[in-house]
C-alpha cells in the first residue's frame, strides 16, 4: 500500500471503526459505513465479473443520489477508473468522452438514456455491459443496478490497488474545444483529502451537504475529504438547484459544511425570507469557481450567523490552490486568498517564463504534491501545463501586499482591443456592483477598427429596470478606457451558457452572439 491508504481501503477501515454510523445519504436514502462497505464491494465484485480488468474506465452519467458514493468507493477497492460525465452534454459530446477514455462499460441513470439511445450503434461499448441505474425499466440487453448489486459477493475483492493507480478520469468543461481528461490517482486525492480536512478544520462530527454535481472535481474532492476522515457525506439528489429545498436542508439536518457558487447564494438570499429555518448547525460555507461580491457576503453571513465563510481557487487539475478565510473575507476583498497548506509558493510567470513583480499580471503556476497525474493521451498538453514541478491552467493573477493573489482571468479568455489586453474577469466584477445588475458577463467580439471590442452582456435583477446607454455612462469612471464596454445586450440567467458548475461558457457565448453581434 506504500503507506499511504486509497480511499477504497479508508471505507473500510471506516466500516470496521464506526459500521453503525451514517456515512452517507441523499434527500430520500441514508446508508451506515458497514452498509455502504457492503454495496461498494458488492457493485466492484459486480464490475469485475463483466471481465474488467484493473485499470479499465467506467463511464458514469448520472444526476446526484447517493449511488455515486458507492459507484466511487467501488472503483476504487476494484482498480477501476470511474470516468464521470457531466448530465447537462449532448450525445455527440458524450460519445467523445466515451470513445477518448475507451470506456469499458457505462452506468446510466433512466433520466439521461436519451442521449445515450441517439448514440445508438456508435456506442463502442458491449451490451453486457451497460448498467441501468433507477426505478424505470431496464432496456432490453442492459443489466439493472440492483440486480447486479444483489448478485455479487459482498466481500472485498482481491485487487491490489496501489497508491499510483489512477481513480478518476475527469473531463475539463472544454471553454476552449475539445475536453481533456485530467488523470487523479489515488495518492493525490488522498493527500488533497487530508490537506482540506486541515485547511477547513474538519472534525469527525461534520457532515457535508454536496450539492455542486458529483461529476465535477469540487464534490469528488469534498466527497473524499469527508469520507477520510470518517465524516458523513450528504448528497443533495436533484437534477437542477432548489432554493427553497437546499435552504429547508440545510436548516433540517445535521449538515455543518456545503460548497456554493455565488450564483447559489443568490438565490438562497432571494427566498430566505419565504424558507425560514434555523441555520445554527451550518459551521462553515464555501463559495468557489466564480467571485462573490461584498454585499452577498454579508447578507450570507448574516443568514448563517455561526458559519465561517471560505472562498476558493482551484481546478481539476491542480486541486486546491489557493484560500481566503473567514477573518480574511473582507480585508481582501477581491482576492482569493494564499496558497493552501502543503502548496509552494504560487509563481507568477510572463511568455518568457520570467517572474512578474507584485502588481503585475502574469500566468499562474503551482505546484504541490495532489496535483493530477496528466492529461488522458495527451501528453504533449501534459508537457505544455509543466514548468519544472510547475502546473498551469492558464489563468492570469496578480500578488498583492502580503502574499494574497488577485485572478484576473483565463489567458485564453483574454480580449486584445487596440493592442491593449483585457481581462474579462476584472470588467464583470465592476459592472457586477451596479445596483440593478444580476450577473455580468463580458467577451470580445469582432470590431474593424480595434480588433475585438469589449462586449458586455447583462442579466438584469428582478423587476430592475437598465439601458444599454446607462450602463455604458456608469462604467466611465470605473473602468479605464480601453477597458470599457463598447456594446451591451441583456438576456436572462437560464440564456447564458454555463458548465456544471455554473461557471460560463465564454466561448459558447461569444459563438452566440457573434452572428449577430459582430463588427
Amino acid at each position: 500500500m506504500g503507506g499511504l491508504l486509497t480511499l477504497g481501503q479508508m471505507l473500510g477501515v471506516q466500516a470496521r471503526l464506526q459500521g453503525e454510523r451514517i456515512g452517507a445519504f441523499d434527500l430520500e436514502r441514508r446508508m451506515s459505513f458497514a452498509q455502504w462497505e457492503e454495496r461498494a464491494n458488492r457493485l466492484a465484485n459486480g464490475l469485475l465479473g463483466f471481465g474488467l480488468a484493473k485499470g479499465d474506465r467506467v463511464a458514469v452519467l448520472a444526476y446526484n443520489r447517493i449511488e455515486w458514493a458507492e459507484i466511487y468507493a467501488a472503483a476504487a477497492k476494484a482498480g477501476l477508473v470511474a470516468v464521470p460525465i457531466n448530465f447537462r452534454l449532448t450525445a455527440p459530446e458524450i460519445r467523445f468522452i466515451l470513445e477518448d477514455c475507451g470506456a469499458a462499460a457505462l452506468i446510466a441513470e433512466d433520466r439521461l438514456l436519451g442521449p445515450v439511445e441517439e448514440i445508438g450503434r456508435d456506442l463502442h461499448i458491449p451490451a453486457d455491459r451497460l448498467v441501468h441505474l433507477g426505478a424505470g425499466r431496464v432496456p432490453a440487453g442492459w443489466r439493472g443496478y440492483e440486480d447486479l448489486i444483489q448478485a455479487a459477493a459482498a466481500a472485498a475483492p482481491g485487487i491490489a490497488v496501489a497508491p499510483e493507480d489512477p481513480w478518476c478520469l475527469m473531463y475539463t468543461s472544454g471553454t476552449t474545444g475539445n475536453p481533456k481528461g485530467a488523470i487523479r490517482g489515488h495518492r493525490g486525492m488522498s493527500m488533497l483529502a487530508m490537506m482540506t480536512r486541515v485547511e477547513f478544520g474538519l472534525r469527525r462530527h461534520d457532515e457535508a451537504l454536496l450539492v455542486m454535481p458529483m461529476c465535477h472535481a469540487n464534490s469528488l474532492n469534498f466527497f473524499s475529504a469527508f469520507l477520510f476522515g470518517g465524516s458523513a457525506v450528504g448528497i443533495f439528489s436533484r437534477p437542477s438547484f432548489d432554493a427553497g429545498l437546499c435552504l429547508r436542508t440545510l436548516a433540517g439536518t445535521g449538515t455543518t459544511f456545503t460548497s456554493l457558487v455565488p450564483t447559489h447564494y443568490e438565490m438562497m438570499l432571494d427566498c430566505r425570507a419565504r424558507a425560514g429555518g434555523d441555520f445554527g448547525r451550518v459551521e462553515k460555507l464555501l463559495v468557489s469557481s466564480a467571485p462573490a461580491r461584498a454585499e452577498t457576503k454579508r447578507a450570507v453571513m448574516e443568514m448563517f450567523p455561526n458559519s465561517g465563510l471560505f472562498e476558493l481557487y482551484g481546478s481539476t487539475e491542480a486541486g486546491w490552490v489557493t484560500m481566503l478565510h473567514p477573518d480574511e473575507q473582507f480585508e481582501q476583498l477581491g482576492s482569493v486568498g494564499r496558497e493552501v497548506v502543503g502548496s509552494a509558493p504560487i509563481r507568477l510567470l510572463d511568455d518568457a517564463g520570467q517572474e512578474v513583480p507584485d502588481g503585475a499580471p502574469g500566468e499562474l503556476f503551482s505546484c504541490s504534491p495532489y496535483a493530477f497525474d496528466g492529461y488522458w493521451k495527451l501528453p504533449e498538453k501534459t508537457a505544455e501545463a509543466y514548468r519544472g514541478d510547475y502546473l498551469t491552467v492558464g489563468d492570469i493573477a496578480v500578488r498583492g501586499p502580503g502574499g494574497f493573489i488577485r485572478l484576473l482571468d483565463r489567458k485564453k479568455n483574454m480580449i486584445i482591443t487596440g493592442g491593449e489586453n483585457v481581462y474579462p474577469a476584472e470588467v464583470e466584477a465592476v459592472l457586477a456592483a451596479h445596483p440593478a445588475v444580476r450577473d455580468a458577463v463580458v467577451i470580445g467580439l469582432p470590431d474593424a477598427k480595434w480588433g475585438e471590442r469589449v462586449h458586455a452582456v447583462i442579466v438584469p435583477r428582478e423587476g430592475a429596470a437598465l439601458a444599454e446607454a446607462e450602463l455604458l455612462d456608469w462604467s466611465r469612471g470605473r473602468l479605464a478606457g480601453y477597458k470599457r464596454p463598447r456594446s451591451c445586450s441583456f438576456l436572462r440567467d437560464e440564456e447564458i451558457p454555463r458548465n456544471a458548475t455554473g461557471k460560463v461558457l465564454h466561448r459558447v457565448l461569444k459563438a452566440q452572439l457573434a452572428a449577430t453581434l459582430g463588427g
